[in-house]
């Protein structure tokens, strides 16, 4: 199945970062063949950071993908095309502590050498972590920010290193 992709460069990505994390959504998904699970983010970023490319995600410790994401040494973040709105919606709203949420978003896993993506994405970025922060409200500058906090559930941020691409 991953023959419908072909690898390049994270520099090639050429889509704006703002609608492809902040708009389209993506899904942030880490694990093993075995035992892996994926959640819905909108929150992070792409840049560079210590002469390395990198992906940011963000993944609050009240999600059952946080616990794969700390067990993990890799993790994809993978984006689709509007028709797959609906797939991701569930994804970021049901927990795969109780369904089997890929299956039930109609979602099809691919499990690389040290990830697992889905066939249906248009991108694929494939990390490995490198750096994680965790979200310290008193570090906020700005007072609004906790509002995005009413539980106190701050994020634990990583920071992965692209090590491959893959586009439709």
């Amino acid at each position: 199945m991953e023959s419908v992709f072909a690898e390049m460069k994270a520099e090639d990505i050429g889509r704006n970062p703002f609608k492809l994390i902040g708009t389209d959504w993506m899904l942030i998904t880490a694990g093993t063949k075995e035992s892996f699970n994926t959640m819905t983010g909108a929150w992070g970023g792409l840049g560079v950071a210590w002469d390395k490319r990198v992906a940011t995600c963000l993944v609050r410790p009240t999600r059952y993908t946080y616990e794969f994401m700390e067990r993990s040494w890799s993790f994809s973040l993978c984006f689709f095309d509007e028709q797959y709105r609906d797939a991701l919606t569930y994804c970021g709203t049901t927990s795969g502590r109780d369904v089997n949420k890929v299956a039930e978003a109609g979602l099809t896993p691919v499990f690389g050498e040290d990830t697992i993506y889905f066939a249906e994405a248009r991108l694929v970025i494939e990390c490995r972590k490198i750096y994680y922060q965790d979200i310290e409200p008193q570090n906020f500058l700005v007072p609004e920010i906790d509002g995005f906090y009413p539980k106190k559930d701050y994020h634990r941020m990583y920071v992965g290193e692209i090590i491959r691409c893959l586009s439709r």
